[in-house]
């Protein structure tokens, strides 16, 4: 919610603002875009922008609270119908307020405030880029030492892998041999105290 103005009210008195602001929503929704003074169309922005909010959920007591603020029909169903599928994907930030410079009678600051119903574009978030960035890279790391593993590791063991195989001899064989390596290796450790 936005922060109160402080000050005199738009208008004089608050239901007078509050009708003056409704008259400026229901025009910014029948035009898309109006000109009006910098200081309404700065006190415009949160309301039609809650409004456009309540149209995006579309249901029966949205379009009840919309129509106990905007009384015109019409503007009411071209919100619900037309703006609201248009903005449907945008998460706020439905309206754009340009200074056009300065009224000629007064010398009042000017503004023109719009919807924005571009399509939006979405950026991947920094957060995404980088799980994306680390999930490319580590397959990519994972498959370059395992690749440099296997060609050593199939040099080497090639010879051993394939004489066990085809010879079942040879297996028993390099298990009677195991316990006489044991037994050599014991003198040794004993050497080395």
């Amino acid at each position: 919610m936005p922060k109160p103005t402080k000050g005199p009210r738009l208008g004089g008195g608050p239901a007078h603002e509050r009708l003056l602001l409704a008259n400026l929503a229901a025009a910014l929704f029948t035009h898309e875009r109006i000109q009006t003074t910098e200081t309404k169309a700065k006190r415009l922005r949160p309301l039609a922008e809650r409004l456009i909010t309540f149209a995006k959920r579309g249901d029966l007591h949205a379009r009840r609270r919309v129509l106990g603020i905007i009384s015109d029909k019409g503007v009411v169903h071209k919100l619900f119908t037309e703006i609201a599928p248009q903005v449907e994907d945008r998460e706020g930030g439905y309206t754009r307020i340009t200074k056009t410079g300065y009224r000629k009678g007064d010398n009042a600051p000017m503004a023109v405030i719009e919807l924005v119903l571009e399509p939006v574009v979405k950026k991947p978030s920094a957060k995404k880029a980088a799980v994306a960035k680390a999930a490319a890279e580590k397959p990519a790391k994972v498959a370059k030492p395992a690749a440099a593993e296997e060609a050593p590791a199939d040099e080497t063991e090639a010879p051993v892998e394939e004489a066990p195989v085809e010879e079942a001899p040879v297996e028993e064989t390099a298990v009677e041999e195991a316990p006489e390596a044991a037994a050599d290796e014991a003198p040794a450790e004993d050497d080395a105290k």
